[in-house]
């Protein structure tokens, strides 16, 4: 199990657009058979601040998951919207175990 959080500053003119686009990746992408969970959160006093939880069965799973069509329409759409440059911090799941996810 790999858990990815992926941090997003938007730009404040673009927050709207970029959940409903982020939604919509966030929704294909739980069908996915390689993800186990994908959560967008908002902070709360900065809204244009979001974390996507991404957590990924395998370590192929990531890659796989870039390679497919809602992504790369995400990937593509919100690149104007982004303040600064996304990044992205993995870990290591430590509980629940792997299979209760």
């Amino acid at each position: 199990m790999l858990v990815v959080h992926v941090k997003v500053q938007v730009k404040p003119e673009f927050i709207d657009a970029f959940k409903e686009a982020t939604i919509a990746n966030a929704s294909a992408s739980v069908r996915e058979p390689g993800i186990a969970r994908f959560d967008v959160v908002q902070q709360l006093d900065d809204p244009a601040c979001w974390i996507l939880v991404e957590a990924y069965k395998t370590a192929e799973a990531p890659a796989a998951h870039k390679e497919t069509a809602h992504y790369i329409a995400w990937r593509d759409t919100v690149a104007p919207m982004m303040a600064s440059p996304r990044t992205s911090v993995k870990f290591a799941n430590v509980f629940p175990a792997d299979g209760a996810w």
